[in-house]
């Protein structure tokens, strides 16, 4: 991390799902213009993060600041002004309006930022041309990975400063999951937007973001460059299905600390 403060500072944070404290105490920084993955199991808190940080759900204690302003506690659409946009897990488009007014669905948290609408349309379709192909036809009839493309271009038609991607590659074929990550890294590359994506599939995350955070049972007990992450025995064997004999329920009831 460089001298320069971090776009998003998520200090202590501590948020309740019903009666489950899925996140305990989570710290973490994303410098802007990066891209930051969130690994961890089913259940380690991993989409309450996201949705804490983009204020659908009111974080029980802790600190969230974007771009130097404090955020926790705003509503979801008041975040979403300022640059914040969350990509909701299962996609969400709205299935019976046409592709292109999903996409225009999105343009509402602008707030001023970036250039025309028909600019940022033309960018979206350029990234996805799927979505220019199908415009007129209903969002519900297009395909898995379509809809996720859809999702994606809806969020940045708000011209994001910072895009919450939450478990992109769900229900997705190897090859849909790969075009879907070579176009988020596109995305970061071309227009500097920063990311955070939350991720089963590590081995594409690590290779595709340049920092991660890796979350425990709603605690965070790793994090640094993706580099650094992938060169650690246990993410190597708990994530990436390296090592002698896996990685079995007892040796993982077994580990006591990240080594």
């Amino acid at each position: 991390m460089s001298g320069a403060s971090p776009l998003l500072e998520v200090r202590n944070l501590e948020t309740w799902y019903g009666p489950v404290n899925a996140i305990r105490g989570v710290s973490l920084e994303v410098a802007e213009g990066r891209i930051h993955t969130v690994l961890g199991a089913n259940g380690a808190g991993k989409s309450t993060l996201l949705k804490s940080i983009a204020g659908v759900l009111d974080p029980f204690k802790g600190s969230i600041r974007f771009a130097g302003q404090e955020i926790q506690g705003h509503d979801p659409d008041a975040i979403a002004r300022r640059g914040v946009v969350l990509v909701p897990e299962g996609r969400q488009v709205f299935p019976f309006l046409s592709v292109r007014e999903n996409l225009l669905m999105g343009a509402f948290a602008r707030a001023g930022r970036g250039p025309g609408e028909a600019t940022t349309l033309a960018r979206i379709h350029g990234w996805f041309p799927r979505l220019a192909e199908r415009g007129s036809q209903a969002a519900g009839l297009l395909s898995g990975g379509e809809q996720q493309m859809l999702a994606i271009g809806r969020a940045l038609m708000g011209e994001p400063r910072l895009l919450l991607l939450d478990e992109p590659s769900l229900g997705l074929s190897p090859l849909l999951t790969r075009e879907i990550f070579a176009i988020i890294a596109r995305i970061n590359a071309e227009q500097g937007t920063t990311i955070v994506v939350v991720e089963q599939n590590a081995a594409i995350a690590l290779a595709t973001a340049h920092d991660g955070t890796i979350l425990e049972l709603g605690r965070a007990v790793a994090s640094g460059t993706c580099a650094e992450l992938a060169a650690k025995q246990d993410v190597q064997e708990f994530y990436l299905g390296h090592g002698a004999g896996g990685w079995t329920k007892q040796r993982w009831k077994r580990r006591k600390t990240w080594r």
